[in-house]
C-alpha cells in the first residue's frame, strides 16, 4: 500500500501526508508537497519552494507560506536549508526557527539532514527527483528529515541520520521508523558506470546483493541496460543502508511514486530538462 496519500487542502495545497504515522500519533506531521495548490507561474507552476531556481521569490515566500497553514502552523516555526548533496547532519534547535524561509542566505547551511526532538519546529527540504528520507522515533519523540541524492546516498546519508538521532536523542535503531519518499525510480533514473562503481562500493561494505527480499518491500538496486548504462534504484540502495543500520525491514515504507513518470504530480530536475521548481518535505512535532 502507498504510504504517502494524496490530500487536497482547504488552501488548494495538495499534499501527500504519512497517513500511517499520523494517524498513530495526531503529535505528528510529516509528507511531501506536489506541484499543484501554489501561485507561482510557468514552468514553476504552481506550488514551487525552492528559492533558488529563478521563481520570484515572493510567489516561493506565498507557497511556503500557503504550506505552512496547510500543516496548522506559522511560517515562522519553520527551517529551511541549503543542500549540497553531502551527508552532515544538522541537530535543530529553537535557535534555527526561521532559518532559510525568506532567503537563501539566512538558511542552514551546507547540510543535507536535519533531525530534532523540539516540539513546534517544522522542519523542511527541498526536492526535484532525489530521495527524502523520513525518520521517526515514537520512543524517544524524535524527527529526522535526509535528503538523498545519488552522491548523499552513496555516502550513506540513511546511516549518519540514523546514528545521530542515536546519539543525540538515545534512539534505537530497531524502534525507528523510516519511510522512503517520492523520488526518481528505477524506472526512469538511468546513470553511468562511475555512478555504479560507488553504488558497489557501498553494497560491498553493507555485504549486501544489488537484489533484496522484495517481499519486504526489496527489490533489484540497479540492472545493467548495456553500452556502459544501468538503471538505479536510489530507494532500494537506501533501503539496504537503513536495514544494516539496525532498522528492521518491516519498519521501512517506500513510496512507488515516481518523479520523473508523475511530472502531473510532481517537479522532476531530470524529465523537465533542469528548469522546474522544488517540492517540499517536510516533518515536526506539534506542541
Amino acid at each position: 500500500m502507498e504510504p504517502f496519500v494524496w490530500q487536497e487542502e482547504r488552501n488548494g495545497c495538495g499534499l501527500f501526508f504519512i497517513k500511517g504515522w499520523m494517524e498513530k500519533d495526531s503529535g505528528i506531521t510529516a509528507g511531501f508537497t506536489s506541484r499543484h495548490g501554489g501561485i507561482s507561474g510557468q514552468p514553476f507552476g504552481s506550488l514551487n519552494c525552492g528559492l533558488h531556481v529563478q521563481d520570484i521569490p515572493g510567489h516561493v515566500i506565498g507557497n511556503r507560506e500557503l504550506l505552512a497553514h496547510a500543516l496548522h502552523t506559522q511560517l515562522r516555526d519553520c527551517t529551511y536549508a541549503e543542500q549540497v548533496h553531502g551527508k552532515e547532519v544538522e541537530v535543530v534547535t529553537e535557535a534555527h526557527v526561521g532559518a532559510g524561509i525568506y532567503s537563501r542566505e539566512s538558511a542552514i547551511q551546507a547540510k543535507d539532514a536535519f533531525v530534532t526532538n523540539k516540539m513546534g519546529i517544522f522542519i523542511h527540504a527541498l526536492f526535484a527527483d532525489c530521495v527524502p528520507l523520513f525518520f521517526y522515533d515514537p520512543a524517544h519523540r524524535a524527527v529526522g528529515l535526509a535528503h538523498a541524492g545519488w552522491r548523499g546516498t552513496v555516502l550513506q546519508i540513511a546511516r549518519e541520520t540514523i546514528e545521530t538521532m542515536r546519539r543525540q536523542f538515545g534512539s534505537r535503531p530497531e524502534q525507528l521508523l523510516a519511510a522512503i519518499g517520492p523520488s526518481i525510480q528505477g524506472c526512469c533514473y538511468e546513470v553511468d558506470e562511475k555512478v555504479i562503481s560507488k553504488v558497489r562500493e557501498v553494497l560491498n561494505e553493507l555485504g549486501a546483493d544489488r537484489s533484496s527480499n522484495s517481499a519486504n518491500g526489496g527489490g533489484s538496486v540497479y540492472t545493467d541496460i548495456g553500452n556502459g548504462k544501468f538503471k538505479l534504484s536510489l530507494q532500494h540502495l537506501n533501503r539496504q543502508i537503513m536495514i544494516k543500520a539496525g532498522i528492521m525491514q518491516a519498519h521501512i515504507e517506500i513510496s512507488s511514486l515516481c518523479t520523473s513518470c508523475r511530472t502531473d504530480l510532481f517537479f522532476s530536475h531530470r524529465k523537465e530538462g533542469g528548469r522546474t521548481g522544488r517540492m517540499a518535505a517536510w516533518i515536526g512535532l506539534y506542541e
